[in-house]
């Protein structure tokens, strides 16, 4: 109904233009009008439909065996407090399987795993995971003090964007953002500036600020794929405006190596995958009553990803009690 609604829309611009010129006055002219208007119709639908395989293909991009190198520095100071001291520069290294976890077309889910230690008998950590959706709606905007708030964005706002929404290692929320990836020049990358809270970096050492602003660009590039960020930390504060602490650049590199160096990891998650979907349909079930979400930090002195990862925590009703005892009520 969509297509055929499309082309008649387009059949109706050509009428207008063709009597507003008087050139609408033969069998001949009509027949041509339709061809035209149906010719452009198709061209515009292949165009798009062109733009979002290449925005897919990108996405995927982003799975396999990679060295990551994780850089991140304060670059300016805005303090008023003399004794301000920046965060240290961070440079870390890593290897990481990007496991394709779901492959829709419109939606594409991406787990994170870091791979430690002896390549032999490696350690498996679960790490962030990252969901791309098409022209999604439903949105969950971080405001601060583990706290989200729900927003309903109209279809217009997110025509033929793509939202990343990123969870923590427990498949909680950290933080998602909107926008449109471009393909141009032989680049592919995509961008979008949201709220976030503390990275994991910052969160046990810094109390000074509670939101992070995350201007955040992928880029597919030859050796694999970047991940570029202008951050700002924020103190936010309920009825004052948001104060800029500082500015901070991160760099985060991810070059493509042979799927072969994480078998450790891909092992690792078909023994696990089962548990973690569980866990994804808890999460989604709280997601869908698309209503704000306010989480608490510990339940019983241990954060949340401390209660699933233990091996005895596999079923769905177990799970479920976990999850709803950090939702505040």
């Amino acid at each position: 109904m969509q297509i055929y609604m499309l082309f008649l829309i387009n059949l109706n611009k050509f009428h207008i233009f063709a009597e507003e010129y008087h050139i609408l006055n033969t069998d001949r002219m009509k027949n041509v009008l339709v061809v035209t208007a149906l010719a452009l119709f198709l061209s515009h639908t292949g165009n798009a439909q062109s733009k979002k395989k290449k925005d897919r293909e990108a996405i995927k991009k982003m799975c396999g065996c990679f060295e990551v190198t994780f850089n991140f520095a304060e670059t300016f100071n805005y303090s008023k407090d003399s004794l301000y001291k920046p965060s240290k520069m961070k440079s870390d290294k890593a290897l990481e399987w990007a496991q394709l976890v779901k492959d829709d077309k419109n939606e594409i889910v991406i787990q994170h795993l870091l791979q430690v230690g002896n390549p032999e008998k490696p350690y498996i950590v679960k790490h962030w995971r990252q969901d791309w959706l098409y022209q999604n709606q439903d949105f969950y905007r971080y405001d601060g003090d583990n706290k989200w708030v729900y927003e309903f964005k109209p279809k217009k706002e997110v025509r033929k964007q793509w939202t990343q929404k990123v969870y923590q290692v427990d498949d909680s929320p950290r933080y998602e953002g909107s926008g449109t990836w471009v393909h141009v020049d032989g680049k592919s990358y995509w961008e979008n500036t949201t709220d976030a809270p503390l990275p994991r970096r910052e969160y046990t050492k810094r109390s000074d600020y509670n939101v992070t602003l995350r201007g955040n660009r992928h880029e597919i590039t030859d050796y694999g794929w970047l991940h570029d960020q202008d951050n700002l930390k924020i103190i936010r504060e309920s009825g004052k405006d948001d104060v800029k602490l500082a500015a901070e650049k991160g760099y985060n590199t991810y070059v493509r190596v042979p799927d072969s160096r994480c078998q450790g990891a891909q092992d690792w998650w078909k023994k696990n995958e089962a548990k973690w979907q569980l866990v994804r349909n808890t999460w989604d079930n709280v997601y869908n009553r698309n209503a704000n979400l306010s989480l608490e930090k510990k339940v019983d002195n241990k954060p949340l990803y401390k209660h699933l990862f233990k091996k005895d925590v596999k079923e769905a009703a177990k799970i479920d009690a976990i999850i709803e005892s950090f939702i505040k009520k």
